[in-house]
């Protein structure tokens, strides 16, 4: 099986310090891979090396086998790769459901004019969006709250409806950047089997987090980051026996 995600030795320093230290990875589709390690290891500079928010000072980042080292944010998320932050980005003053509705814009198909005329076709086009927003509203349990404004909802809601947005624009790639960070454990577990359910659909899905039973429950494979290098890879249980990662997360 060829993987989706490949990250192919990949670096970046600054000022000549590197954040990350020539690391290779796979994120096939149709699974969860991990990726973890302790504050400062360098989760986050990947994320944004893979969606072109950073840009590489060596190696190479391919997706479905073409190289994409080079494109920037926009082009990436054009080809399919989506992600969330650690630090939540929604329009506040938005409904739930407006905030869902703007991650399917990249696949409307009805231009400026067409919708400011109301043709028929921008009208049948708004409305396909707007069951499929619902759709995922009600997959992600928030059905009721869909007029109510996402600033003024909990930082749990908050999370989903940045999961929603992301899952919107119908990835190939997912990138989650600490999901269930500040959530207890039957709101994470209720996401785990939501992220299930898009692995199964086809989606590489490539997570970031500091929950540790959260992370040994979803993911089919691993990798361990400290100081920018990898110290290990592998299936879950083997990883978080191995005397590295012990040591890189609890010291000597």
């Amino acid at each position: 099986m060829t993987a989706t995600l490949v990250l192919r030795n990949v670096a970046r320093h600054f000022g000549g310090v590197p954040a990350v230290d020539g690391i290779s990875i796979e994120v096939p589709a149709g699974q969860v891979t991990g990726l973890i390690g302790p504050n400062g290891a360098g989760k986050t500079t990947v994320v944004n090396l893979i969606t072109g928010l950073l840009h590489l000072t060596k190696g190479e980042v391919l997706l479905d086998g073409k190289d994409v080292s080079r494109e920037d944010a926009p082009a990436l998320a054009r080809a399919g790769v989506a992600r969330t932050f650690q630090n939540i980005r929604l329009v506040p003053d938005a409904s739930v459901l407006d905030n869902v509705v703007v991650g399917f814009h990249r696949h409307e198909k009805s231009g400026l004019w067409a919708n400011l005329l109301g043709l028929p076709a921008a009208r049948a086009e708004s409305r396909a969006l707007l069951q499929r927003a619902f759709e995922l509203l009600e997959r992600f349990e928030m059905t009721a709250l869909a007029e109510h404004r996402a600033g003024g909802l909990s930082y749990g809601h908050q999370r989903r409806i940045e999961m929603m947005r992301a899952l919107a624009t119908n990835p190939r790639l997912l990138l989650l950047d600490e999901p269930v960070a500040g959530m207890n454990d039957n709101e994470a577990a209720s996401l785990a089997s939501i992220f299930r359910t898009v692995a199964a659909d086809g989606v590489a899905v490539l997570l970031i987090e500091h929950n540790m039973r959260f992370v040994m429950s979803l993911c089919s494979h691993l990798y361990v980051l400290a100081s920018g290098r990898l110290i290990a890879e592998g299936e879950p249980a083997a990883v978080g026996r191995d005397p590295k990662v012990v040591e890189a997360y609890l010291g000597a």
